[in-house]
């Protein structure tokens, strides 16, 4: 169970890189406003999911538990 959510923490943090360069990508290109904006939210959840992924397994994998 560990590994799955280290694995799932690890994919989530790849994601949040992922849509940061596209964006940024995007904005040095000269590409569409919206373009930008709808991958800054997109980046922004990401960034949640990965965040609560990451408490997840703090508090579920501690040693102290």
């Amino acid at each position: 169970m560990q590994t799955a959510v280290n694995a799932l923490a690890l994919i989530a943090m790849l994601v949040v890189a992922g849509i940061l360069f596209a964006g940024l990508f995007n904005m040095f290109r000269g590409g569409s406003g919206n373009t930008s904006q709808m991958l800054m939210r997109a980046r922004v959840i990401a960034q949640f999911v990965a965040i609560a992924l990451l408490a997840i397994a703090w508090f579920a994998f501690s040693p102290g538990r």
